[in-house]
């Protein structure tokens, strides 16, 4: 019998939680740009930034990519759209 591979849904919301506990540890935190922001050109959707020097890490980050970078994000769970949920 062939075993089907089902993956786990996790919510956006849920993902970016998962992210900025593993971050706190590092004093840093993952944030959100909105789209009609001046800034969003050059920060994109996600950018983590340095809590205490008050400074951008990272900019156009892929919250799925990052959270299975820090693994946060196991190869079985998908992210879904929270209307969906």
């Amino acid at each position: 019998m062939a075993k089907t591979e089902r993956k786990v849904p996790v919510t956006m919301r849920a993902l970016l939680a998962r992210i900025n506990r593993r971050l706190a540890r590092d004093d840093q935190a993952l944030r959100s740009c909105r789209s009609d922001s001046r800034w969003w050109r050059d920060l994109g959707d996600h950018y983590v930034v340095d809590v205490n020097r008050n400074i951008i890490q990272d900019t156009f980050v892929d919250p799925v990519i990052y959270g299975s970078e820090l693994g946060v994000m196991q190869p079985f769970e998908c992210v879904i759209d929270e209307a969906a949920a």
